[in-house]
């Protein structure tokens, strides 16, 4: 896509009298689409102010993210392009480490993410309307204008928190021009001594080890679980995610569900309970498969789901199996594993559950 940059007063009055006739032919149409339609990022979106009270904030993000815990409890969304996780609550416990370009937040509690600063660009405090509700929000975005979380005020946060973290953190620049930019190609090695990756693969101790054995062999995470295929993984069919969730909501059973971008990753560890498959969409007919909980919602677009694969890896607790989700440009989307803490082998019940789901033929 050609990013544009909105440099002047004119544009930015064309774009959002672009925005209201858009709205006019499709009521209820997200931003993120309607920014598609105009051939513009979300976030260039955003900065015209086309979408309520928009005040662009410091990119101080350490102190930012440490701040969050002031605002009680929130709604924390993170997607990528075919998975939505939202949870509510409050940011407990906020630490960050890390050298400088490369500082990794760590949130648990409620709500619990990983968070990578460094993707991290540009966030707004937004107030705006939708329908009948007024929204209060933080939004994040990386440096292609992407959405990388927000965070939705509840009717029990804390309001004037907020408004002393807008005021704290206002930036001078105001304007409505925002320069994004496309991330370069990853590097990666076009063969790949296979033997070598499925030994180092076979030797590891903990599953974040498993980041680290791709990049030393400079092998993309899709191509990685192909070549393990029948020693490490196999392909299950796309199906099998919705039976997966129906039978973990029957047997009260917790998982885990990882999904998220380049700057943020969120983590869901509980029980899954409501399920539904709905047909909606704006610009077209999509299938959502969601978990609808009262402080967790899940939103996976699971006609977006090309290939869904089970991947063991081996730790010092034991094999820990997870289900991979992935686009047609083979992106990873989600993952679910059962829910296990350090020091703890996998559930019986998950591996069972697992095993029960049928494999592809492809």
């Amino acid at each position: 896509m050609d990013i544009l940059t909105i440099d002047n007063a004119d544009s930015t009055a064309s774009i959002i009298e672009a925005c209201k006739k858009i709205q006019e032919e499709k009521p209820g149409i997200r931003i993120r689409e309607m920014a598609k339609a105009l051939n513009l990022s979300e976030a260039q979106l955003l900065a015209t102010k086309m979408d309520g009270e928009v005040t662009r904030l410091k990119p101080e993000w350490e102190k930012m993210l440490k701040r969050l815990p002031e605002l009680g409890r929130v709604m924390s969304l993170t997607r990528n392009d075919s998975c939505i996780l939202e949870h509510k609550g409050a940011f407990e416990n906020v630490k960050v480490f890390g050298k400088e370009d490369h500082k990794m937040g760590i949130v648990i509690g409620p709500i619990e993410t990983r968070v990578f600063l460094k993707s991290w660009y540009v966030a707004f405090a937004v107030k705006s309307k939708k329908r009948d509700r007024s929204l209060t929000s933080i939004q994040i975005f990386d440096h292609e204008g992407n959405a990388i979380t927000k965070i939705y005020l509840q009717g029990d946060s804390n309001y004037q928190a907020f408004e002393t973290l807008v005021a704290d953190f206002k930036a001078e620049d105001q304007s409505t021009k925002l320069k994004v930019e496309a991330y370069p190609p990853e590097d990666y090695n076009e063969t790949i001594d296979q033997s070598a990756f499925l030994e180092d693969w076979s030797n590891l101790k903990d599953t974040h080890d498993f980041f680290p054995l791709l990049k030393k062999h400079k092998v993309h995470r899709y191509h990685a679980v192909e070549l393990a295929k029948e020693k490490f993984s196999y392909s299950i069919q796309v199906a099998g995610i919705k039976a997966l969730l129906e039978e973990a909501a029957k047997q009260k059973l917790p998982i885990m569900i990882f999904a998220g971008n380049r700057g943020n990753l969120q983590i869901h560890q509980d029980k899954v309970r409501t399920i539904r498959l709905l047909e909606r969409g704006h610009t077209g007919k999509e299938s959502w498969l969601n978990v609808l909980d009262p402080n967790f919602n899940m939103h996976l677009r699971i006609d977006l789901v090309k290939n869904a694969w089970v991947v063991t890896k081996p730790t010092s607790d034991g094999d820990v199996t997870s289900i991979e989700c992935f686009d047609s440009d083979k992106n990873l989307i989600v993952q679910f594993f059962g829910l296990r803490k350090p020091g703890q082998p996998e559930l019986i019940e998950w591996k069972e559950l697992v095993s029960s789901l049928q494999k592809s033929d492809s």
